[in-house]
Formats: C-alpha cells, sequence, structure tokens
C-alpha cells in the first residue's frame, strides 16, 4: 500500500513539474493553431465551450434553442476562436506590448504597440497566443462580449445570452457549469507553462482550484487533450492526470 503511494505521489510531481517546464515550443502562427483545431482537433465535436452550440466545417453556428444576443449580431452566426485566457492577459508582460519595438513601424512609419507589436516582434509571445490548449470554439458574440474580462461569480446577474447562461458584468464574466471545468484546467496549464510571463491572482488562482475540484473532466476534454498533445507535442498535466484517475486516458 505504501508503495503505491509512493508511486502516485511520484507520478503527481513528475506531471506538474513537467508542465511548468513546457507550452508551446514549436509553432508560432495563431491561424495555422485554429485550422488545426478545426481539422485534427474538432472535426467529429463541433460544439462551442460556453454554449453548447453546434458549428459546421465553415464555423457556420446553429444557435441553440433561447439563445439571445443584444449585441455584435452578425458575430453570433460563426465561431470564433477564443483566448480562455486573455491574449492580453499575458500579452502586457511583454514589452512589445506595452512600450512598442523598433521593428513595429508601419508602412507610413508611424510606430505600433500592443498586441500586433508583440506577434511581429517576440517569439515567445507568438508561441503562447498559439497555444491550442488555450484555445476553444465560441459563438462570435459571446467571444466579443466576453472581450478580456477575468472570470468571476457573479450571482447576483442574469444571463446575458438567454438559454446560454453566460454572465457578463463590471467587467467580469462567469461563464455556465459546463465550460467551468475546462476553463480551470486551462488556466492552471497556463500559469504553469509559461510563468513568470503569466501568473494568476491569489483570488483567481482560489477560484480555478475549486473549478478543477468541482467540475470533473468528461470523455471530450479528454479525448481534446490527448490530439492536441499529438499535434503540439506537449502536454497538459492537468487534463492528463485527471482523465487517467477518471479512467479516460
Amino acid at each position: 500500500m505504501y508503495k503505491k503511494i509512493l508511486l502516485s505521489l511520484i507520478t503527481v510531481l513528475a506531471v506538474v513539474s513537467g508542465a511548468q517546464a513546457a507550452g508551446n515550443e514549436w509553432n508560432e502562427s495563431f491561424n495555422k493553431a485554429k485550422k488545426m483545431l478545426e481539422r485534427q482537433v474538432y472535426y467529429d465535436h463541433r460544439v462551442t465551450l460556453y454554449c453548447g452550440a453546434v458549428f459546421d466545417e465553415k464555423k457556420n453556428v446553429t444557435l441553440p434553442e433561447g439563445f439571445t444576443a443584444a449585441k455584435h449580431i452578425k458575430r453570433a452566426k460563426k465561431i470564433e476562436w477564443e483566448h480562455v485566457v486573455p491574449a492580453e492577459n499575458f500579452g502586457r508582460a511583454f514589452a512589445e506590448w506595452r512600450d512598442g519595438n523598433a521593428q513595429c513601424v508601419d508602412n507610413k512609419g508611424k510606430p505600433f504597440k500592443g498586441r500586433k507589436c508583440a506577434e511581429k516582434a517576440n517569439r515567445e509571445y507568438r508561441l503562447m497566443q498559439a497555444d491550442m490548449y488555450n484555445l476553444y470554439p465560441a459563438i462570435g458574440a459571446v467571444n466579443a462580449a466576453r472581450s478580456n474580462y477575468n472570470y468571476q461569480m457573479l450571482p447576483d446577474e442574469k444571463p446575458d445570452f438567454g438559454s446560454c447562461g453566460m454572465k457578463i458584468a463590471d467587467r467580469k464574466a462567469e461563464p455556465p457549469v459546463r465550460a467551468r471545468g475546462q476553463i480551470a484546467r486551462t488556466y492552471k496549464y497556463m500559469a504553469a507553462a509559461y510563468g513568470p510571463r503569466y501568473q494568476m491572482s491569489r483570488q483567481q488562482t482560489q477560484l480555478m482550484d475549486a473549478w478543477d475540484k468541482m467540475y470533473p473532466v468528461d470523455a471530450w476534454e479528454c479525448t481534446r487533450a490527448r490530439r492536441i498533445k499529438a499535434l503540439q507535442g506537449n502536454g497538459n498535466p492537468f487534463v492528463e492526470l485527471a482523465c487517467q484517475n477518471a479512467g479516460l486516458w
């Protein structure tokens, strides 16, 4: 019994240690990441993260019954690839995003900064931006409304999208129950793989730890992680270990 416990502990430590060392190390293209997800990961499970909406190979969405959107109506017709950990949340750790770079000058000679500059001038940023573990399909209108807001419980708010259950208020977002476990394990992966470039606040860490425990993996989350690992070359140990414990790996 003692040996089994010791072996389990060693396995956990090895897995978590690996997460701290390994993020996306080869694909620098956000567009390539989206295409691989569309064609090689989600090809038989075209369902959005937040609302569970079905979409086709051309990214056209079949909106769930009862879904409503007050803004970004045109974007509700298509899915978009959402950074669960917003690009801005890790992008601001890069000087190119904050201050610009000598490479970041447009064709009129005007300097620029922000996301475009970080993407142009910093390979590390491009790798983080293209990490497929952090990219999920979302109805475009939901992606637009969520923006770069952090997740938080909003018990006094009503859902912004009818039957979908996504809540947004005061620059915060509360995702539906169906998405919380996947979100938590994505946040934990990004913090482990890309620290100190990306770090969670104490409050965010506590929330993600709670969601990780409350909302376990399912077969699709495990399948998704296996496929991304085969394509990207590194694993998400927070998903893998949970899948192994659930007999889904």
